[in-house]
């Protein structure tokens, strides 16, 4: 078992660093701690945390209300990982802002750790192929309306394929105008879209999406900010290696092995924490085993393709329905696709991620005759994991119970 002093020093951590601004150990407080580590995210917090203990501060960057895809790194972040000994991270198709910000770094005595560095990720995933995309972010709105409607819906990032729903929100309007924009082409009014709610199929170009309003006399009162639908397809790379408690494993080796070259004097410290860790992974991989042994029916349908890992590593087979958002009920016709895709692989059950069953999990469910079940791909803590003061075992458990619902 983890040493309870540990154990107990995460929580402690996580609710410091993740309510203000993800700075854990910045309170002014001294510390007898010799090392300053920064983390780029919640997975490499907590394996860093279990194999360097009270030997390091540690600081998360990414907290609770951030998408580690999407996320901007401060000039505090700079600053921190600039003073610090040791900076770790999982990949540039997890943290695509890495490579900007470690070229914004000058700190030549900095140990970096890449913990998807070297893994044997090939074999776990296969994605659609995806397109280089500019970094513009900058669009002309196509109207000279103030900026008064609200579009909700939009979520951090899609896989192609996915169809995502849209709805904009103002007080007066007879009918609305929805318009897109690829990166390399002009803005489109999309034909036979009036109604407040917009729908559309992904392909693998990002593409930029605006609602107008419209009184009564065609006359355009008000229009949304600009909003980017980002479609991120890993580059053929399922970056959640750390759902995979084999490949987690491999990621405290190295995290280890990092410690040690930077702090020798604490090696047998390091060491002896790494190898307690990695033997609750080991005992969690073969309780996954062990589940799923003899299952029949193997496959499970999840909102968001995040499970690529935990579905390659124990035979099973990861169905994605992408594109639904917690803030829309879907449509009749989106609801009825589903539905097809439940009576044709007759799912028992519906899997969404981290926040429990929202309205639209149950008006699914509901029209498709399935139960809802969560699934926590933990690229951050989750506000329900927090309270409860359960850490990644704990999630991990969570969602081999939850899967046990569908395979069986």
């Amino acid at each position: 078992m983890i040493n309870k002093k540990r154990f107990l020093l995460l929580p402690i951590l996580l609710v410091g660093g993740i309510v203000s601004a993800c700075t854990a150990g910045n309170s002014g407080e001294t510390s007898d701690a010799e090392l300053s580590i920064v983390t780029s995210f919640y997975p490499v917090y907590e394996f860093t945390q279990q194999v360097a203990g009270d030997k390091a501060d540690i600081t998360l960057m990414v907290g609770s209300g951030a998408d580690p895809h999407s996320y901007e790194p401060s000039a505090q972040n700079i600053a921190e990982i600039n003073n610090a000994d040791m900076f770790v991270y999982s990949s540039e198709e997890m943290e695509f802002w890495i490579t900007s910000l470690l070229n914004s770094i000058d700190n030549k005595e900095l140990k970096i750790v890449r913990t998807s560095e070297g893994l044997d990720t090939e074999e776990h995933f296969d994605a659609p192929s995806s397109k280089e995309t500019s970094n513009e972010d900058s669009v002309e709105s196509v109207s000279t309306a103030p900026y008064d409607v609200t579009v909700l819906g939009v979520a951090g990032h899609y896989h192609s394929g996915d169809t995502l729903t849209l709805r904009a929100q103002f007080e007066e309007t007879a009918e609305w105008r929805w318009y897109t924009k690829k990166m390399s082409g002009d803005w489109t009014q999309i034909d036979g879209v009036t109604e407040d709610r917009f729908e559309y199929t992904t392909d693998d170009e990002d593409i930029f999406v605006q609602a107008v309003a419209v009184d009564a006399q065609g006359n355009e009162t008000a229009q949304s900010e600009v909003a980017r639908i980002h479609i991120d397809d890993h580059n053929e790379e399922d970056p959640h290696i750390w759902l995979d408690p084999v490949l987690a494993q491999d990621q405290v080796r190295m995290i280890e092995e990092a410690l040690i070259e930077i702090d020798p004097d604490n090696e047998s410290y390091y060491a002896e924490n790494a190898q307690q860790f990695i033997e609750e992974l080991e005992e969690l991989h073969k309780e996954y085993e062990e589940a799923f042994m003899d299952a029949k029916n193997r496959s499970f349908v999840v909102q968001h393709q995040a499970f690529g890992y935990i579905a390659s590593r124990y035979n099973l087979t990861q169905i994605a329905i992408g594109g639904l958002s917690t803030e829309i009920e879907p449509s009749p016709s989106r609801i009825a696709e589903i539905g097809k895709l439940v009576e044709e692989n007759n799912v028992p059950v519906i899997y969404y991620q981290q926040g429990g069953n929202s309205a639209v999990a149950q008006t699914v469910a509901n029209e498709t005759n399935t139960e809802t079940a969560v699934l926590h791909d933990l690229e951050i803590l989750s506000e329900e994991l927090r309270e409860k003061d359960l850490g990644y075992l704990d999630a991990m458990r969570e969602n081999l119970e939850a899967l046990k619902l569908s395979i069986n």
